[in-house]
């Protein structure tokens, strides 16, 4: 697999957060999915086998957790560029049901970007490497101390 590097939370180099509660990746989130990505070249993947916590259908995982996952995927790529981008829209595809107690992988690519437009792909594989889901995003950078300045702590004066 290579070398690779940790994706941990959504936030730039500059921004500092005392704590990562999203629902998706935040590690001081005990109600979240703590999902565990890491960089492996030019992309964000994660490692995970889903319990009956995020089911749907008998043995199968809940539609809008794939999308949680695919999201999450989607938006680590960002990091990439050391920029904090958020959803605007996002398309999935569920190509086959998603199994409970399982080996996943999870990758999420960047397509194409224009300006502050950052186009994203990314999959749900099985262990043999079939696609279960797919999505493709669109992804907008913003300024996170603009956006999120009633959330962050302030800088030392």
């Amino acid at each position: 697999m290579g070398t690779s590097t940790s994706a941990d939370g959504h936030i730039d180099r500059t921004s500092v957060l005392p704590k990562n509660e999203c629902f998706g990746c935040g590690k001081d989130n005990p109600d979240g999915m703590q999902l565990d990505f890491v960089f492996e070249g030019d992309k964000a993947v994660c490692y995970l086998n889903l319990s009956k916590r995020y089911q749907g259908p008998p043995g199968h995982c809940h539609g809008g957790i794939i999308a949680t996952i695919l999201d999450e995927a989607m938006g680590k790529v960002n990091k990439l560029r050391d920029v904090v981008a958020l959803t605007k829209s996002m398309e999935i595809d569920y190509l086959r049901p998603v199994p409970l107690g399982a080996d996943l992988t999870i990758v999420g690519w960047e397509e194409k970007v224009n300006g502050r437009i950052h186009i994203n792909a990314a999959e749900i594989r099985n262990a043999t490497g079939e696609v279960l889901a797919r999505s493709n995003g669109v992804f907008i950078a913003i300024d996170p101390a603009k956006m999120f300045k009633d959330h962050l702590p302030l800088a030392d004066s």
